[in-house]
């Protein structure tokens, strides 16, 4: 009878755990998609100052890969884009880690948001340019998808550099 309740909680805990990377996965692509839908329609007629020329809202459309390299290799791009999304769902899949689960999650989302740019936005499928639209001082501009990515990226690597450590055995 434990054996069962445990894995009837086991069960639970593996559909809560999915319902959640479901979840936050379609939170970041829908945020991603809604914000990209704003910056196209408010911002076609030119750039919003928000703080200065710090934070600016400004359109740009990249058929590039980040900081807008590899321009005009959109078809590969989005291709490898799935390739990528394929390797990091099954990673999510297997990782027993909270952060590297969270992390996954963000950089997964990250690369969502932008393929659907690819797959459906103009100048069609496969060739879209992904909108970015968020430029803060120096920085290129960028989008919540690229955030996400970021944000992921670097929690990765801070993961990997802090591994926590098990207790000694007895």
């Amino acid at each position: 009878m434990a054996n069962g309740a445990a894995e009837t909680r086991a069960g639970i805990d593996s559909r809560s755990r999915a319902a959640w990377v479901v979840a936050a996965l379609a939170g970041i692509v829908v945020a991603d998609q809604l914000t990209k839908s704003w910056a196209v329609s408010a911002l076609a007629d030119g750039p919003k100052h928000v703080i200065g020329d710090f934070l600016v809202f400004d359109l740009a459309r990249n058929s590039g890969s980040a900081f807008s390299r590899f321009q005009g290799y959109t078809p590969v791009l989005a291709v490898l884009a799935i390739v990528i999304a394929v390797f990091i769902a099954r990673a999510v899949r297997r990782t027993a880690d909270g952060w590297t689960l969270v992390a996954l999650v963000l950089v997964l989302g990250g690369a969502l948001g932008n393929l659907a740019d690819r797959l459906a936005r103009s100048p069609g499928f496969l060739r879209g340019h992904v909108v970015d639209f968020i430029a803060v001082g120096w920085w290129p501009v960028f989008n919540i998808a690229d955030s996400c990515i970021t944000i992921g990226a670097i929690l990765l690597i801070l993961r990997t550099l802090f591994v926590p450590t098990a207790p000694p055995g007895p």
